[in-house]
């Protein structure tokens, strides 16, 4: 098997958080604070924001540059542009396809699961209602997406 070359770990990974429930946004963000996993959090609240960020477009346009993220957190039901739509732009454009998207939603439908896999999310998980489960969710899957999980270049 041959290893990889150029693999480079920077001291802080950065996770796209697109979430309008900001108790949900808070919960993700002290879940990584209380882990071990060293990760900043980019937190916006909606889908239109959230592709601005990825395609550095109005107030994410300084001139340099984003940070690319490891991976996405996408809700699903997000104002101004439902979480499939910017799924399907994440995935479409060829700038950010091989960016990991996780969905993170409430949702359990068989069509938002369906829908989301046809549009190529890269994981689907639902929110759980107990804090500590949800707590340890989150850890578990940014320490899959974070340290396990190997990611293009």
């Amino acid at each position: 098997m041959q290893e990889r070359e150029n693999v480079v770990e920077t001291e802080h990974s950065y996770i796209l958080l697109i979430e309008d429930n900001e108790s949900h946004a808070l919960l993700v963000r002290r879940g990584i604070e209380q882990s071990n996993i060293e990760a900043n959090v980019v937190h916006v609240t909606d889908g239109e924001e959230g592709l601005d960020y990825l395609f550095n477009r109005r107030n994410y346009n300084g001139g340099r540059k984003n940070p690319r993220p490891r991976f996405v957190f996408l809700d699903l039901r997000l104002p101004r542009m439902d979480g499939l739509d910017v799924l399907r732009e994440i995935k479409t454009s060829e700038e950010t396809r091989e960016i990991p998207v996780v969905i993170l939603t409430s949702s359990m439908a068989e069509t938002d699961i369906v829908r989301a896999y046809i549009y190529r999310a890269n994981s689907y998980l639902v929110k759980h209602i107990d804090f500590y489960e949800f707590r340890k969710q989150i850890i578990d899957a940014v320490e899959y997406w974070i340290h396990w999980n190997i990611n293009p270049l």
